[in-house]
């Protein structure tokens, strides 16, 4: 049920604790999954009770409020209390402003659930729509679909040309730093069993949040906010490089990105533009004062953690509202940047880059920037993307290979 407010729409959740489920994106839906999982742990939508769709500047302060209205007026019995249970929704924002993709809240007719040895299922109506109606049951997950991505709207060559464009607008002192992303293209069966790139993105990436919201599927390494009891972290990335091929080789990358001043710059740049986004939702807030190296199958990350207390009332989307898009993705300073992607990219980024994840009816929940992802539409056409932070000593080929690690996620589970 699609509706274009939330105004006079009334929420029941039922969470009820059952036996060990097993593999989670069993149950998920072949061709349309509704997931959020990390380390084996998370949830699965499946149906969809209410959906709610958001466009424009406003669309996550919208969303924000309409969730604060619904969850006011909700019924909910809850008594397993783990994060995931009671009324919860996935989110998947685009974005840019001006974005041909809807931005949409979609609460599941049921969530199947597990969380640190606890698993659970959650029935959810919206209205007077029947309870319990919904059957699901797990089913065996198919052959892996098999397919090349190709280069889409930009050609390497046309990458390359753009990145020297950016270069020009930092010069001009336009931006400090800017975020330019590229395409990249294959064809899979319409029928192809999405759950099975799924299971080789959570096996491969298990500490990333593996996510499938309204046809956006990925892994994302990067946590824009999650939120429990009115506590908060987020996990700033920017600044990479490809993992060594022998042991010492990845010792060396390692300590190179550590001391790289491009890649400390870009990451300064991106943790700033978090605090000072975060400052009025929050009553105190720390973050390490140097970067540390993450390690992730295909690359290393320069990494901070930023640790808050909400102000009251705070909710994990009110947050999210705050910090997109982060610096990380987008570029500094934000308007301009902004502005610069829209003259560069010669595409809609969709719902690349922006906001995936969940929220609860307190306001809790994860939400990850949607970076190493694909949309499948119905048809099979896989789009993904990848981007790289142009600062002003960025070297055009370099940003091209990055592009390439950021994009192997995807490739890899077509493999």
């Amino acid at each position: 049920m699609t509706y274009s407010t939330a105004t006079g729409v009334l929420l029941t959740a039922v969470t009820e604790q059952v036996p060990d489920h097993g593999e989670l994106l069993a149950f998920a839906h072949e061709l349309s999954p509704l997931i959020a999982l990390r380390r084996g742990d998370g949830i699965i939508g499946l149906g969809e009770a209410l959906r709610l769709e958001f466009r424009g500047r406003d669309r996550l302060a919208d969303a924000a409020a309409a969730w604060r209205e619904l969850s006011a007026v909700a019924t909910v019995a809850d008594p397993v209390h783990r994060p995931g249970t009671g009324l919860v929704a996935f989110g998947a924002f685009a974005f840019a402003d001006a974005s041909g993709a809807a931005s949409v809240l979609i609460v599941p007719e049921v969530i199947i659930g597990h969380h640190d040895g606890v698993s659970w299922v959650t029935h959810l109506t919206a209205g007077d729509a029947a309870k319990g109606t919904l059957r699901f049951s797990p089913r065996p997950i198919g052959a892996r679909p098999r397919a090349t991505l190709a280069a889409g709207s930009l050609s390497r060559e046309d990458f390359t040309s753009v990145v020297g464009r950016a270069l020009d607008a930092i010069r001009d002192k336009r931006v400090e730093k800017v975020v330019i992303a590229r395409d990249a293209t294959a064809s899979i069966p319409a029928n192809a069993d999405r759950r099975a790139v799924l299971r080789e993105l959570a096996d491969r990436y298990p500490d990333c949040l593996t996510f499938a919201i309204d046809g956006l599927i990925g892994a994302s390494p990067e946590t824009l906010v999650s939120v429990h009891g009115g506590e908060a972290n987020s996990r700033v990335l920017a600044g990479s490089t490809a993992r060594g091929t022998s042991a010492s080789d990845d010792t060396d990358a390692a300590a190179h990105l550590a001391t790289s001043m491009k890649d400390l710059d870009e990451h300064a740049f991106a943790v700033h533009s978090v605090l000072d986004a975060l400052r009025p939702h929050v009553r105190a807030v720390t973050a390490s004062e140097s970067p540390f190296t993450l390690k992730l199958p295909n690359l290393w990350h320069l990494a901070t953690d930023v640790e808050m207390q909400l102000a009251d009332g705070s909710s994990a989307l009110d947050i999210v509202a705050a910090l997109h898009p982060t610096a990380a993705v987008a570029g500094s300073p934000t308007d301009a940047a902004l502005a610069l992607i829209a003259e560069l990219e010669p595409f809609d980024r969709g719902l690349y880059a922006g906001p995936v994840g969940w929220i609860d009816q307190d306001g809790d929940g994860e939400w990850v920037i949607a970076l190493r992802c694909a949309r499948i539409d119905n048809d099979g056409l896989v789009t993904a993307y990848a981007g790289a932070g142009i600062v002003a000593n960025s070297d055009p080929q370099s940003e091209l290979a990055e592009t390439r690690m950021k994009f192997r996620p995807i490739a890899d589970a077509l493999r």
